[in-house]
């Protein structure tokens, strides 16, 4: 059996920063907290949990501390939250991917210029939320064609249109040029991370060749559900786990070429156990 395996699969720069960041923290003998899992991936934050770091998962939760390090996760926070734990005394470690933090500042100073910000993303995201909470005025959160074509901006407001980092860049670009052909006054800003785009691309160039793919990540990743569809698209047996334990694949006998990515939370040991074992065992 050959295996191709992704060149882009696992941790990319904005995950592996936050997870390095954690157990630096607990080097200090500290006690430490994370807002929200510091990454999604159970394998992880199951590792840092033994080590003694509590995810905290709510404003409530976060208003009982009266000591201890708040690590901010990799998919950032409202601003509410930073000033909340600056109020509050805790020390702050700010471990949000850069590229969204950039977001952050686009979104805060166009909307403290007037414009109404749009994020092309998924609602309910904790990214998305991170990046709605720092706009001076309601957000608008677009997903989906439907969404987009039903959208109806405030009376003589100007737009910013921003996307969620992990979002899929052919359909960011659908979105956006709905906007136009509607004839809003829109500054669009491309926030899509470069590592994200480089995942998709290179995981639909392996799934159209193989014969079966495995895509690796986390139950709660977007990201990773993203490279999942685009491989479902190129490869019929195209299968999501999130640790070798949730490989059940049925192959035909003619499947000579497997091809593996995985999401960016997704720890390089994994990757190699699930590669290991698809090579001796099919």
């Amino acid at each position: 059996m050959e295996v191709i395996l992704a060149e882009s699969a696992g941790f990319c720069f904005g995950v592996k920063r936050a997870v390095d960041k954690v157990y630096e923290q607990i080097a200090t003998g500290k006690k430490i907290y994370t807002y929200g899992p510091i990454i999604h991936n159970e394998f992880v934050v199951q590792d840092l949990e033994k080590k003694g770091v509590e995810v905290i998962e709510s404003e409530e939760a976060l208003e009982q501390l009266s000591e201890g390090t708040i690590v901010i996760r990799s998919h950032g926070v409202p601003k509410s939250i930073c000033e909340k734990i600056e109020k509050q005394g805790l020390e702050c470690v700010d471990a949000t991917c850069p590229f969204v933090k950039r977001i952050h500042k686009i979104v805060e100073k166009e909307s403290t210029a007037g414009r109404q910000i749009v994020i092309i993303g998924n609602a309910g995201h904790p990214e998305v939320e991170g990046i709605q909470g720092w706009s001076v005025t309601p957000a608008a959160v677009i997903e989906s064609e439907k969404e987009a074509q039903e959208f109806v901006p405030e009376a003589g407001k100007k737009l910013c249109v921003v996307s969620q980092t992990t979002f899929n860049y052919n359909k960011f670009q659908e979105l956006v040029e709905i906007f136009l052909k509607k004839g809003y006054d829109i500054s669009v800003v491309n926030t899509i991370c470069n590592a994200t785009e480089e995942r998709q691309t290179e995981a639909k160039d392996i799934a159209a060749k193989v014969d079966a793919m495995i895509v690796i990540g986390g139950k709660h990743s977007s990201n990773t559900r993203k490279l999942y569809e685009i491989c479902c698209k190129e490869c019929a047996h195209t299968c999501l786990i999130q640790t070798l334990d949730d490989l059940h694949l049925e192959l035909p006998k003619a499947v000579r070429l497997v091809g593996i990515t995985a999401g960016a939370s997704t720890p390089n040991k994994l990757i190699e156990e699930v590669q290991n074992y698809v090579r001796i065992n099919f």
